[in-house]
């Protein structure tokens, strides 16, 4: 096959993939790759194909054209080192001026004899000369799966002017990485150093926990992740994973001809203060705008009158409810709105065994855990905590865990597993992108945060809301397939363990609320423009769009699947 045909096969092969959406330690890739890779560069080969491919869309996308393009690339050792090689030979033969840097003496060597014979220019000086700086496209090869720590003095050199430069989108040129962004921590997805942030990552069966984890996983950019025909590791447990769009979709059953309120789902929320009564009706707008049957309220005066004035379907009365939320607008401070949401807690949590109101615990509420569970009182996961980093530092510490925001965002992964296991809880971790951790240990779910317009005030009020929505669908859900035989009734989360299927409620919701971010904010669902500013109350309006979206990817007849299919054991 010509390298031109060989280049627009590996370019559709480049193409973004879910398929396999679980991120395994570096280890047991390895270890799973290695009776297969040695002795022999074919897989590096397919690899070094691939990258090509993915350099070719870029460099199509940016310039139109490949011939005359300027292409460096940053060479380190081992088959990481060569993957960058081949594919700036595949890029020379198509016509493209490629130079390349290694950061290491020792490049691998075939590569490096296939890369000059193909007309790669070689530069033996430590750091980018001023061609490297005028690129249109960079291919980070510094570093691949097996390296730990910050970079080394050459490497860091090279990438030096190029991170001056500025982030991706406000600079000249584009980075494509190899496997991943040079720098980061791989499974961990830390930043011991610097690291050139990439437009786009190509990698090789399955993710990396870089990929998934923040504070790591924004610099790669859009991954691609190529199968090669090599295995997916076994006997080793993931460390993040992607939920399948079609699970989260099957979760969000449409109502039928014999529904009414209750089995579509009631949610109570306790949110709104004096000081801050905007949240109420944030809260409750984004529970009515995701599809609950009926949202009650209870709030001050002042909070339930504007609620009631923007969204008269709302009940200002205390009933039956299969999902709470506590404490989106409020604060500890307020003695008397405090005392109330204590009292609300206390009747959600468990005093035993025994399975206790679903709840979804934000904002104001967070601080009051710590001295009910002091109480006797236990979380489980049907108690799901929203917070964002400095809320977690702050209820760490106050477990007994001493923690600070930096920490929290130094490792987001490490702090919500922490949290989960100390509470019991599930937990949010509002980060980019958001995680989600059960109190069973096991993989957290790795969600996109959506677009940086949901950086704005109310939005968590929102989110808070449409959660608590479709928890009480959920377990609206639970409670018809009450009393039905195994197998006659199987709809939405029935079929699933608890612990499964408040996760992945707050994954759907997390993925309602980032789509919904998206499409009030003009960007389309994927790769789009940068969007516009919008308000919380336009993300709720957007909600039933978004969920219309969603509902589009359920799987057949809305069967409910294991979470094993998104990489939990």
């Amino acid at each position: 096959m010509s390298d031109a045909r060989v280049l627009e096969a590996a370019e559709c092969a480049a193409t973004p993939t879910l398929a396999r959406r679980a991120a395994y330690p570096a280890r047991a890739i390895a270890r799973a790759e290695a009776p297969l890779t040695a002795g022999t560069d074919q897989y590096m080969r397919r690899a070094a194909r691939a990258v090509a491919g993915a350099c070719l869309a870029e460099l199509r996308e940016l310039r139109g054209s490949v011939a005359g393009s300027r292409v460096l690339v940053l060479v380190g050792g081992g088959r990481n080192g060569g993957d960058a090689l081949l594919a700036g030979a595949l890029l020379a033969r198509r016509g493209a001026r490629v130079e390349a840097r290694p950061a290491t003496d020792h490049p691998h060597g075939a590569a490096l004899s296939e890369a000059r014979a193909a007309g790669v220019a070689v530069a033996d000086a430590p750091a980018p000369s001023p061609v490297g700086a005028a690129a249109d496209l960079i291919i980070d090869g510094l570093t691949g799966i097996g390296a730990s720590g910050p970079l080394r003095p050459r490497a860091a050199a090279l990438i030096a002017p190029l991170i001056a430069a500025g982030a991706p989108g406000e600079r000249a040129f584009r980075v494509l990485a190899v496997d991943v962004p040079s720098g980061v921590g791989v499974d961990d997805g830390s930043l011991p150093g610097p690291v050139l942030a990439a437009d786009r990552t190509v990698t090789f069966t399955c993710p990396r926990g870089a990929h998934l984890l923040p504070p790591a996983a924004p610099l790669s950019g859009r991954v691609d992740v190529v199968d090669l025909g090599l295995p997916v590791p076994t006997g080793s447990e993931p460390l993040a994973s992607v939920p399948d769009p079609a699970l989260l979709a099957a979760l969000l059953r449409a109502p039928g001809a014999t529904d009414h309120k209750y089995t579509r789902g009631v949610v109570g929320l306790h949110a709104g203060s004096e000081a801050y009564p905007g949240a109420a009706v944030l809260a409750v707008s984004g529970a009515i705008r995701a599809g609950v049957g009926m949202a009650r309220i209870q709030a001050p005066r002042r909070a339930v009158d504007l609620v009631l004035a923007s969204r008269p379907e709302a009940v200002p009365a205390i009933g039956r409810c299969q999902a709470i939320v506590v404490g989106p607008g409020t604060y500890p401070a307020d003695q008397p709105r405090a005392e109330e949401l204590r009292g609300a807690l206390r009747a959600a949590l468990r005093r035993g065994s025994g399975e206790g109101q679903w709840a979804v615990i934000d904002a104001g509420a967070l601080p009051l855990l710590p001295d009910l569970l002091g109480e006797g009182l236990i979380c489980g996961p049907e108690h799901v905590l929203t917070p964002h980093a400095g809320e977690a530092a702050a209820l760490l510490s106050g477990l007994g865990l001493p923690a600070t925001r930096e920490e929290v965002e130094a490792a987001p992964a490490s702090a919500a597993r922490g949290l989960a296991g100390a509470t019991g809880a599930t937990v949010i971790l509002k980060a980019v992108p958001a995680l989600i951790a059960s109190p069973g240990g096991g993989p957290v779910l790795s969600l996109d945060a959506g677009p940086g317009w949901l950086a704005t005030a109310g939005s968590g009020d929102v989110l808070a809301g449409a959660l608590g929505a479709v928890l009480a669908a959920v377990r609206a859900d639970r409670e018809r397939a009450e009393g039905h035989q195994r197998g006659e009734l199987s709809i939405g989360a029935a079929g699933l363990l608890l612990e499964d299927a408040v996760a992945l409620a707050a994954a759907a919701s997390v993925r309602l609320h980032a789509d919904a971010g998206r499409l009030a904010s003009g960007q389309a669902l994927g790769w789009g423009h940068e969007g516009r500013p919008i308000a919380a109350l336009d993300v709720a309006d957007h909600l039933p769009c978004a969920r219309q979206r969603l509902r589009a990817q359920a799987l057949p007849h809305d069967q409910p699947a294991s979470l094993a299919e998104t990489g939990r054991n």
